[in-house]
């Protein structure tokens, strides 16, 4: 017996790394030392202007939606999924994403598809400024099924403790707004499976409402706010900041909250993507458990003075955004108001 008859394969390790490199070598940024093949990945930190820095950390994987990379077998943008989760996450802390690193357990490993997902991770860290600078794959026989795996992730940003966002900073007056997401992003996928039969439905049927199939849709990768969320907090002083996942508006706008304050959000002005509207008619969904589940459209809140909406818009919209108000703080114990 040798490893490769118990099911590891040294040889496709080697080559999986190989037909990744160009691919993470496209994320070096400065501060990058190195490359590939070490026992740890080497950042060095470019500490001018800052004077108190502050490390901030992220870590989170794709979840159930994986289950849509592998009945498409499409898998190079779920690896984007991975970097969004992670890396806007530690953008609510005022921080920017310096390196990120990916762990793939996988139940056989074809290189060309692990090249894949990671072209994807190299994809999201390309795009948000940061570096790829390490990963693990690990080939996992009897553990996983030999077509499916398993990716999660972990950033690191830093910001200069001064300018950390704290939500003690919220005040009665300042307008709540919006940044659209680009579909489900990762979250909800348990039930989205449940309500369309995910394995046996067919995932090629259009929908009018979509304008695209549901597998296209589904698997659209989550947006990327760093670039964008970055020149504001050059720019403007925001008061906080809320990435929208797991748990919809009701768990996460009071997040960004103190306890002297309420967000209240109008139901009128958030535009809701069309995707959650067939999700709630086909699902039979109530809208309170809808805005409780889904992002409903929004992938991300900032929290500004009314006397910097102005500003905020302009500097978002010239990063390609397309920001709106959808709400305000007033006063009321941490919470949310949906009216």
């Amino acid at each position: 017996m040798d490893y490769k008859q118990a099911g590891v394969d040294v040889e496709a390790g080697y080559k999986a790394v190989e037909l990744m490199k160009a691919s993470v070598e496209k994320t070096f940024v400065k501060g990058v030392i190195g490359g590939l093949g070490g026992f740890g990945g080497l950042f060095e930190l470019d500490l001018d202007g800052i004077q108190k820095p502050v490390l901030v950390s992220g870590t989170d994987g794709v979840g159930t939606k994986l289950k849509l990379a592998f009945l498409q077998d499409k898998h190079d943008t779920i690896g984007i999924d991975c970097v969004a989760m992670c890396v806007n996450d530690v953008l609510c802390a005022g921080a920017k994403p310096l390196f990120f690193l990916d762990y793939i357990a996988v139940g056989k490993n074809i290189p060309e598809k692990v090249a894949q997902i990671v072209t994807g991770v190299a994809d999201g860290c390309e795009k948000s400024g940061c570096a790829l600078v390490g990963g693990e794959t690990a080939e996992m026989p009897d553990f996983y099924h030999q077509d499916e795996y398993d990716i999660a992730g972990f950033t690191v940003g830093i910001v200069d403790k001064d300018k950390i966002l704290d939500s003690k900073n919220v005040n009665i007056g300042n307008k709540i707004i919006a940044l659209p997401s680009s579909g489900v992003h990762s979250n909800g996928f348990s039930l989205v499976r449940k309500i369309f039969n995910i394995g046996e439905c067919d995932l090629n049927k259009q929908y009018d409402i979509i304008g695209k199939t549901l597998g296209e849709e589904l698997l659209t990768p989550t947006k990327l706010y760093v670039k964008p969320i970055v020149e504001l907090l050059k720019q403007v002083e925001v008061k906080s900041i809320a990435h929208i996942t797991g748990g919809g508006f009701y768990e996460n706008i009071p997040r960004a909250l103190n306890d002297n304050v309420l967000a209240k959000v109008y139901k009128n002005k958030v535009k809701v993507l069309p995707i959650f509207e067939l999700i709630a008619k086909e699902g039979n969904i109530s809208e309170k458990d809808m805005f409780n589940t889904f992002n409903m459209g929004v992938g991300m809140i900032v929290i500004v003075d009314e006397q910097d909406v102005d500003k905020t818009m302009a500097i978002l919209e010239s990063q390609g955004e397309q920001p709106y108000i959808m709400g305000e703080i007033v006063a009321g114990q941490k919470g949310i108001e949906i009216c």
